[in-house]
């Protein structure tokens, strides 16, 4: 977010301690920092260029990618039962997580566009179509169908509930100094 701040005398730097005298300081965790000196302590990456959105844990301040590395909880594909990264974005069905690779109809592999409908029967992922020839020919119990959250083209998908292992997130403004 970006906010104007009143002509007063320039604030010192949380992190090289000097005065900011650039056109814009950011503010984050109730401090004023360079865009230069507010960066993850992990990847080094400047935090005011990847997003407003920081970490906190451990006396580190963090990008969202790292904090997921370091603190993120790691699950399990339903479909390869391979492991799935914190921080790589997944898809889900009920209580079941994919690799976004893995999301489509595990007997034709259709990928699904947003919209499609799927069946989750025995934890597998069913087409419309594979699902209809199923209950004709095993005798399935029909279910409802339920709607993809995503895109096939360009996978814009849920992220994986790691977030509920966050111990601080902040939000930084970005303001004319």
């Amino acid at each position: 977010m970006l906010s104007v701040q009143p002509d007063t005398k320039p604030k010192g730097c949380a992190g090289c301690n000097r005065k900011i005298k650039d056109r814009y300081l950011l503010k984050a965790l109730d401090k004023y920092w360079h865009e230069d000196c507010l960066k993850c302590a992990c990847c080094d990456c400047r935090l005011g260029e990847v997003g407003s959105t920081l970490y906190t844990k451990a006396n580190l301040i963090l990008c969202r990618r790292d904090y997921l590395r370091l603190f993120g909880v790691t699950g399990n594909c339903a479909a390869c039962s391979k492991l799935i990264p914190a921080f790589e974005m997944v898809m889900r069905a009920k209580d079941n997580v994919y690799h976004l690779d893995c999301f489509a109809c595990q007997l034709c592999n259709q990928r699904f566009c947003v919209g499609d409908k799927f069946f989750l029967k025995n934890n597998m992922i069913l087409c419309q179509t594979d699902y209809e020839e199923g209950l004709m020919k095993e005798g399935y119990a029909p279910q409802k169908a339920l709607p993809t959250t995503a895109c096939c083209v360009c996978y814009v998908p849920q992220l994986m509930k790691n977030q509920d292992s966050l111990d601080s997130a902040g939000a930084m403004t970005r303001a004319k100094s």
